[in-house]
C-alpha cells in the first residue's frame, strides 16, 4: 500500500511537470505576439520617461539666483553691531541703510538639479547663468568659500578706508578710530558702499537715512570711487520686499536697472562715495526727486 502510494504520487508530479511547460511555452508565444502586434516604440514612452526624471534630479551645469537676505548696517547680528567703531563717539540713527544680496545655488558646496534650474527659468524673481560665469570650473567648495570671505574681507577694509578718508577731509578727527564688520554668511564686495555709508552716518550722527529705509549696493575702494556688482535686477526686488523704498546703484549697473526697478522703489545712480553721501542727505532733507536716475541711452 505504501509503494502504491509512492508510485500515485511520483506520477502526479510527473504529469503536473509535463503539464507545466507546455503552459509556459504558449505564454511565451503570447507575449512573442503581443510585441509582434505592438512594436518596441510602444516602450518609448516609458523609456524616455524614465530618462527625463534621470536627467532632472542630475546636478546642473547651471546657478540658479534669487533675492537674498537684507541687513541694516546700523544693526546687529547675533548680539554684535554690524559696524563696531571704538575710539570716537558715535551716534545711532533711527532709520535703516541695507545691505542686499543675492542667493546662489549650483555654487560649489550648494548643489542645484536640473528640476530647480528648470523652475527658476519660469520664476520672473529668479535668474540661471552658466556656472563658469560665475566661479571658475573645477573650483572646491573650500576654495569658493574663501575667496568670497577674502573679497568680503577686502571689501570692509576698503570701505574702513574709504570712510575715514571722508571723515578727516570733513573735519572728523579719526586717528585713534578702530572699526570691525560682522556679518554672517555674506561673502563678496559688493556691500562696500553701505558699509562706508553707514560708518560715516554713525560717526558725524547726521541721521542720514532720515528715518527711512534706504538700501543700496555697489563696490568701494579706498579713494571712494563706487564699482559695479552682479545680481542688482534681484537686488532691487529683495530691497523692496524688505521695505526699502530708496535704492543707491552703481551708475556702471544702469543698464542693468532700467526697466526692472520694482514699483515704489526709487533708484539713484551714484558714483562715488561723495555722491552716494550726497544723495542720502537730499533723499533726507526731501529732496530726492533732483536725484539723478538711470536712463536709457540715446
Amino acid at each position: 500500500m505504501q509503494e502504491t502510494q509512492r508510485v500515485h504520487a511520483k506520477s502526479t508530479r510527473n504529469g503536473s511537470s509535463q503539464g507545466l511547460l507546455p503552459r509556459i511555452r504558449r505564454r511565451w508565444r503570447q507575449v512573442g505576439r503581443w510585441f509582434d502586434v505592438r512594436p518596441w516604440r510602444y516602450l518609448a514612452g516609458p523609456i524616455v520617461a524614465v530618462l527625463c526624471v534621470l536627467v532632472l534630479i542630475a546636478p546642473s551645469a547651471y546657478v540658479v539666483q534669487e533675492p537674498g537676505p537684507t541687513q541694516d548696517v546700523l544693526g546687529k547680528v547675533e548680539g554684535k553691531q554690524v559696524i563696531d567703531v571704538s575710539g570716537v563717539k558715535t551716534h545711532k540713527d533711527s532709520g535703516k541703510l541695507l545691505l542686499v544680496t543675492v542667493n546662489a545655488s549650483g555654487v560649489p558646496g550648494y548643489p542645484v538639479t536640473n528640476a530647480q534650474a528648470l523652475l527658476a527659468w519660469a520664476n520672473p524673481k529668479a535668474t540661471v547663468i552658466p556656472q563658469e560665469a560665475v566661479f571658475p570650473v573645477g573650483q572646491s567648495a573650500k576654495d569658493y568659500a574663501k575667496e568670497s570671505n577674502k573679497e568680503m574681507s577686502s571689501s570692509q577694509s576698503a570701505a574702513a578706508t574709504a570712510a575715514k578718508r571722508f571723515l578727516k577731509a570733513h573735519g572728523y578727527d579719526v586717528s585713534g578710530m578702530k572699526v570691525s564688520m560682522h556679518v554672517d554668511d555674506i561673502g563678496g564686495p559688493s556691500a562696500g558702499m553701505m558699509y562706508t555709508l553707514g560708518l560715516i552716518d554713525k560717526v558725524t550722527g547726521e541721521q542720514l537715512s532720515g528715518g527711512k529705509t534706504i538700501a543700496g549696493t555697489g563696490t568701494m575702494n579706498a579713494k571712494g570711487k563706487v564699482g559695479a556688482i552682479g545680481g542688482i535686477r534681484l537686488k532691487m526686488i529683495g530691497a523692496k520686499r524688505d521695505g526699502a523704498t530708496w535704492f543707491l546703484a552703481p551708475e556702471s549697473n544702469c543698464s542693468d536697472v532700467v526697466g526692472h526697478v520694482p514699483q515704489g522703489l526709487h533708484v539713484v545712480k551714484v558714483g562715488t562715495l561723495d555722491e552716494a553721501y550726497d544723495a542720502l542727505v537730499a533723499i533726507r532733507d526731501g529732496k530726492g526727486g533732483s536725484l539723478p536716475q538711470c536712463t536709457v541711452k540715446q
